[in-house]
């Protein structure tokens, strides 16, 4: 058995204190911004996570000197850059591995004109266009190639230079990519349509405070006054609301009692609503959440009794990230409810594994499939599983947990993209999961 394998004894009662990592999503968007001053610039709380390891080798690998403090705070220094490392097997065989790679592009373009990226990996969840990304550069200037034979992308541009951009898409990465070539640009820029989850508003807040002219953070509006450079800046990542939402999925499936700490609540937008429509309680304590441990759980209804439906949208909607815990934790809770990934077609192709598993779930097509609660009636079995993608393998990880017997999950080092040291953590508070 390889060692990317998770032994999981299910059934225990976990209890404790959870703390959440640094955010993940944010993290890599931040870590690329350093790329756009010859400044320090010093980073807390950053995650200990493989795709984040791989970023900084990465940025390494680029020239960046990295001084590294403890295992989540650095300095970053891009004063001197090589960027002869595009052309290397090195730089081609990591940007592959790690989908936020692709925001290397906007800081290397804007900071030294060019830019080149063989096509990006990640998760296995359906098509994730880079067409907002290269189109907003395109019209600030840049060149854009796209070489089939090689499955690579460059762009150059001599001078970037502001202007009206309104986004076919809202995405995250791709808004963050316009922002960081937008701060270096000649003149204005408008962003209509933009991102705005938190992750971007603390990337926008990170480069107002190294001199970028940004407003409208917050909003999906966005203008940005072009300055001629940047300089440093101490920023600290905000806790991972996907973990804080994994912890609380883990509390309800297992009847623990879970306190998490630190959890910037004022940043979580719908999510503890969405977990209360779920029939979960939760307290919120200062910045704490504590979650009791609940002998059962029932999902509500609309106002008009039909059942509830649960959706992903762009932020400030329901995180897409969120709504495999979300179908895990209604195979066991009292009623049903219709969960509806809308924004990626392949993220419920998991699901097999939890009908194995025993839960009660119809799969209507890629995007809905209806849960019916059990009601712990009938407690999930162990079985062996292999895990798809990193939000599906932590949802797995959970539907273990809770199960009865023990459970095989092989692929964990996609768990380990997203989640810091997650067995250790857990074993702390009573979980038994054994790395193989």
């Amino acid at each position: 058995m390889s060692a990317d394998t998770f032994e999981v004894t299910g059934g225990k009662r976990l209890k404790g204190a959870l703390q959440p990592q640094g955010a993940k999503n944010e993290a890599l968007q931040i870590l690329c911004a350093t790329l756009l001053t010859e400044e320090d610039v010093i980073v807390h709380n950053v995650p200990n996570i493989l795709d984040i390891r791989r970023l900084i080798s990465l940025l390494k690998g680029l020239g960046v000197k990295v001084t590294k403090h403890n295992d989540n705070d650095f300095t970053f220094n891009a004063s001197q850059i090589d960027l002869d490392f595009f052309k290397s097997e090195d730089y081609q065989n990591e940007a592959k591995h790690i989908r936020g790679s692709v925001m290397l592009i906007a800081p290397l373009l804007a900071r030294f004109g060019r830019a080149y990226l063989p096509k990006p990996g990640g998760d296995k969840i359906g098509r994730r266009r880079l067409d907002t990304h290269f189109n907003g550069l395109k019209k600030l200037g840049g060149e854009f190639y796209f070489d089939e034979e090689e499955n690579t992308f460059s762009i150059q541009s001599d001078q970037l230079k502001g202007a009206y951009l309104l986004l076919e898409e809202a995405s995250v990465t791709g808004t963050a990519n316009i922002v960081m070539a937008a701060a270096l640009a000649e003149g204005t820029t408008t962003i209509y349509n933009a991102a705005c989850e938190p992750y971007l508003q603390q990337l926008c807040k990170m480069l107002n405070g190294m001199g970028a002219k940004i407003e409208g953070v917050g909003s999906n509006k966005l203008l940005i006054e072009g300055v001629k450079s940047l300089g440093g800046v101490n920023h600290s990542v905000l806790p991972d609301m996907i973990e804080i939402g994994s912890f609380i999925g883990l509390a309800a499936m297992t009847q623990s009692e879970i306190t998490i700490k630190n959890c910037a609540v004022n940043e979580l937008g719908n999510i503890i609503p969405v977990f209360r429509k779920m029939g979960i309680q939760l307290e919120i304590k200062g910045d704490d959440i504590y979650i009791p441990a609940q002998e059962e759980y029932e999902i509500q209804t609309f106002i008009d009794g039909s059942i509830l439906t649960v959706y992903d949208a762009p932020w400030p909607g329901f995180t897409p990230d969120l709504m495999s815990i979300i179908l895990v934790m209604a195979t066991q809770a009292k009623g049903s409810v219709l969960i509806h990934q809308k924004m990626f077609e392949s993220r419920l192709f998991f699901v097999d594994k939890l009908i194995d598993m025993g839960a009660q779930i119809i799969l209507c097509d890629p995007h809905r499939a209806t849960v019916i609660g059990l009601n712990r009636q009938n407690q999930l079995r162990g079985i062996q599983m292999t895990s798809p993608d990193i939000r599906a393998g932590v949802s797995l990880l959970i539907a273990a947990l809770s199960a009865r017997g023990k459970s095989i999950i092989k692929n964990i080092h996609q768990i380990d993209r997203g989640y810091e040291q997650i067995d250790t953590r857990l074993n702390a508070i009573g979980a038994e999961i054994v790395r193989l």
